[in-house]
């Protein structure tokens, strides 16, 4: 799925600092754990990948925000049709996943959980390992996934994708400045 258009509308109106816990290379890392527990899990792909990037476009802090997943749910309805197409169903799983992403523990539906978790999969960026219990998906709550997401949380690995496909240069921020 090409994310740049996304990114792009993303970043006309983000506020935040693109390195900061919740920019892009948290956006990357979500999307790469949300890619890999996918194909354990059968979860629908493209609400993955559009979660990952949307679900914390719309923070207004990086501490203390509980409102922006409401609000990445309204922008992403914003978006659709014009910026990304996605049918009703899948729609409907990507705005409860960004809605539901920061007050609610988990959900019956495996797409949805898989969102979740890729994103609780990070904690590590803020120096929070994840623990097998907070996590929806067996996939998720695995050691080897566990010890694979937080390492690349930890050490703030920024995937080659988001340079190479979505052309921001974290190192030179000559672009989305």
């Amino acid at each position: 799925m090409n994310l740049k258009p996304v990114i792009d509308a993303i970043l006309d109106e983000y506020t935040l600092a693109l390195e900061g816990h919740h920019g892009v290379g948290h956006w990357a890392r979500v999307l790469e754990n949300g890619l890999r527990l996918s194909e354990q899990t059968g979860a629908c792909v493209e609400v993955v990948s559009l979660f990952a990037v949307l679900h914390d476009s719309r923070r207004i802090n990086e501490v203390t925000d509980p409102k922006h997943g409401p609000r990445a749910a309204q922008f992403a309805s914003q978006l659709r049709g014009t910026v990304f197409e996605l049918d009703d169903k899948k729609f409907k799983l990507l705005f409860r996943a960004c809605e539901g992403h920061t007050s609610e523990r988990t959900h019956p539906d495996l797409t949805i959980q898989t969102c979740w978790d890729s994103d609780r999969l990070d904690l590590g960026r803020v120096g929070i390992t994840p623990y097998p219990d907070k996590l929806c998906t067996a996939a998720a709550k695995t050691k080897s996934m566990i010890q694979w997401a937080d390492g690349r949380a930890s050490f703030h690995v920024v995937p080659a994708f988001v340079l190479n496909d979505w052309g921001i240069d974290l190192k030179n921020r000559s672009n989305y400045m």
